[in-house]
């Protein structure tokens, strides 16, 4: 898993002016700045089955919807292992549903059908219907592309890419390690590329002579001007005499690339002075734009723990606003594995801490007061990892989460964004080395 292999990857929102969803369906268009509950929506329950190792996810996923009335009743059981449908995926598909949770839309991941979006039509149970065409984006955004839905009626998705960093050398001096990123826009209303931009991304002079370079962008978000994406990165460093990578160097503050929208160009480096740990995420959307037009970003794989980070309107960081996951909670070494945007400035985090023995828990975040609190009323779990954890449904006051330990039974969850209320849903019935992955 990410936190023990430094070589592998590690709550939506709606803004005042745009509004913004993580993996799962409520995001709205520019100027409705309210999470809308729909009558009738479906409930999209995914697992990931195990590969090798229980809980690597990396056997493929499988999908079942059901009804808002069963996702919070208690005594209805979901097994989406023997029952639910697979979506393309060679491993953990990376999948997205649109406002109403009528589709879902996926980019497989790894392998002959790699990089291959497409979107099913979700119709109740294991009956999810391809609708229209595929394509295939592998040739630009390579096999194993990061993507995120933008939040604009589901109209756009945004792939993104860097190539394996290569030293450049001057001479036999060496000169700096660097990757060429695309950012690739997705119509995912009419299935196909509308625009793709490719370009080497530099950090300043003196951070490139001693190693560090951009490894890896994810977690794209629109601002709330609708004219600027901000991309997460995940930060490695060469050492310029060996030519290898560098375990436990001094890192860099956190770091973001601003390029312009729709027109995908001039790329740009952000600085944060407030932590020093990465931006990009693992499985799930990592920044939203909240209610007053910021973007509220977390951090992972720093030497503080996790914090949450301010992109302010002008998209530059607000290295005033400090908020501290550790401080808050009163752990150490905190992890935001997802987390979700649920409006009027309240977020739910998915975490662990160094002491946690990497066992997952909820917290309620308040991004306007900066505190935060566990969930209480969840059922914890030594083997609970949220490690590959992709999807929060939020409808209207209400969200969702599914919660199972590794190769145990779980449950859904339903929280009352108002009064933190929690509520248990629908049993989910796991099987060896499996778990559920997210609602959607």
């Amino acid at each position: 898993m990410k936190r023990n292999i430094q070589s592998i990857l590690g709550l939506a929102m709606i803004a005042g002016t745009l509004a913004v969803t993580s993996c799962s369906s409520d995001d709205g268009n520019g100027s409705n700045p309210e999470i809308p509950s729909v009558d009738g929506r479906w409930i999209t329950v995914a697992g990931a089955l195990m590969q090798e190792t229980p809980g690597d996810g990396n056997g493929g996923t499988m999908v079942y919807a059901i009804s808002k009335a069963d996702a919070k009743n208690p005594n209805y059981s979901v097994n989406v292992y023997q029952n639910g449908f697979p979506v393309l995926s060679n491993r953990t598909a990376r999948m997205q549903s649109s406002i109403d949770g009528s589709k879902l839309f996926n980019i497989s991941y790894t392998g002959a059908n790699g990089g291959t979006f497409m979107t099913y039509d979700v119709n109740g149970g294991a009956n999810f219907v391809q609708s229209g065409a595929t394509v295939n984006i592998s040739q630009y955004a390579g096999t194993s592309p990061r993507w995120n839905k933008l939040f604009d009626g589901d109209k756009t998705g945004i792939a993104v890419n860097v190539t394996t960093p290569q030293i450049v050398t001057n001479g036999d001096q060496y000169a700096y390690t660097r990757g060429t990123a695309t950012v690739l826009s997705l119509d995912l209303q009419n299935i196909l590329i509308s625009g793709y931009k490719q370009y080497e991304i530099p950090l300043t002079p003196e951070e490139e002579a001693i190693g560090h370079h951009i490894f890896r962008l994810d977690a794209p978000t629109l601002n709330s001007a609708g004219n600027k994406l901000i991309i997460g990165t995940w930060m490695r460093k060469t050492n310029p005499a060996t030519g290898e990578n560098e375990s436990g160097f001094t890192r860099l503050g956190s770091k973001s690339v601003v390029v312009d929208y729709p027109s995908l160009e001039n790329p740009t480096v952000i600085t944060s002075t407030v932590d020093n740990g990465d931006t990009s995420g693992y499985r799930s959307f990592n920044s939203f734009v909240a209610n007053d037009g910021a973007i509220y970003q977390a951090t992972q794989r720093g030497t503080n723990g996790s914090h949450i980070l301010r992109i302010t309107p002008d998209n530059q960081y607000d290295n005033n606003y400090v908020f501290s996951l550790d401080l808050a909670l009163g752990v150490q070494g905190t992890y935001v594995d997802a987390w979700r945007y649920a409006g009027n400035g309240i977020a739910y985090v998915a975490y662990t801490y160094t002491s946690a023995n990497d066992q997952g828990f909820i917290a309620r975040v308040n991004l306007n007061n900066r505190t935060a609190q566990k969930v209480e009323g969840i059922q914890y779990d030594a083997d609970l990892d949220f490690g590959q954890y992709q999807g929060f449904v939020v409808d209207g006051n209400e969200v969702y989460i599914a919660v199972t330990p590794v190769g145990k039974d779980g449950n859904i969850y339903i929280i009352n964004n108002e009064t933190g209320e929690v509520t248990k849903g629908a049993k989910l019935i796991n099987q060896p080395g499996n778990h559920y992955i997210g609602v959607f």
